[in-house]
């Protein structure tokens, strides 16, 4: 089989997350905040923590036992050692996001948790719909720009694909204001979120295509007050490795009671 088609230029990556800055990390800060809401709700204690990140000062303060990898493409991860795996907020750069599931799957213990904390499908709309427009533009063309992420229902199959039971998938919104779109751009760099894409372009983008995605943004997207938004999805998974103490399917056909009893409705016979 072909080798797939690489996603992401992990080198470059590993570059711009060199240079993050603390001070701008809050989408990680607001995912370790979920993750441990999350966990609070659950009656158990996870005493054997992997979790998988690329910024472990921010995990570090608050699961002050758990074990740190980082976010490479085969996870240094023991098969089974695990009763808890979190993938902290670096799927979306995954070429084989499936296969960052499963390696996290192999990792746990029986009725162990899986929580994957990614950025969605809407994540940072506006400014994906400025630049395809003026680049299109001004270009006659577009180029790779912002890393693709998926639609949360599709993520959420992905659970299911990796063998995790249980499965759960749910979307918070997070919206940030900037005081121009050049000021979000900046930022991206400061979180190390800039282009990292394999097929993007070798050399800086032409002015008059970041003016024009500019006036754009600020054309379809200010607020009342001057200032543009920016829409960060953070998608939560959530599965668990099977075991047999888990609530089980009733087999087809077994149910002992009519759903039109239970609805106290009529029934009616569909025609054949």
């Amino acid at each position: 089989m072909p080798n797939p088609p690489r996603l992401t230029d992990r080198s470059a990556l590993k570059r711009h997350r060199a240079r993050a800055k603390a001070d701008a990390l809050f989408l990680h800060e607001a995912a370790r905040d979920d993750a441990q809401d999350r966990l609070a709700m659950v009656n158990r204690a996870f005493k054997q923590v992997a979790i998988v990140t690329p910024f472990p000062q921010i995990w570090r303060p608050a699961f002050p036992e758990a074990r740190i990898i980082p976010d490479a493409e085969v996870l240094d991860l023991t098969e089974a050692a695990h009763d808890l795996v979190i993938h902290a907020l670096s799927l979306h750069w995954a070429d084989d996001p499936i296969g960052q599931l499963i390696q996290c799957r192999r990792a746990l213990q029986p009725d162990g948790l899986c929580l994957v904390l990614t950025l969605g499908g809407q994540t940072l709309h506006e400014l994906r719909a400025a630049l395809a427009q003026a680049e299109t533009e001004v270009t006659g063309g577009l180029s790779p720009r912002v890393a693709p992420m998926g639609e949360i229902r599709d993520l959420g199959a992905l659970l299911q694909r990796a063998g995790l039971a249980l499965p759960v998938a749910d979307s918070t919104p997070l919206t940030a204001s900037y005081a121009t779109p050049l000021h979000l751009m900046q930022e991206l760099r400061a979180m190390g979120e800039n282009n990292a894409l394999a097929g993007r372009l070798r050399h800086p983008t032409r002015r008059a295509v970041m003016m024009r995605a500019v006036e754009i943004y600020s054309q379809a997207f200010a607020l009342p007050d001057g200032r543009v938004p920016a829409t960060f999805e953070l998608i939560t998974l959530t599965g668990w490795a099977p075991d047999a103490s888990q609530p089980q399917p009733l087999r087809p056909g077994s149910a002992a009671q009519r759903l039109a009893d239970a609805l106290n409705t009529s029934e009616t016979p569909l025609k054949d």
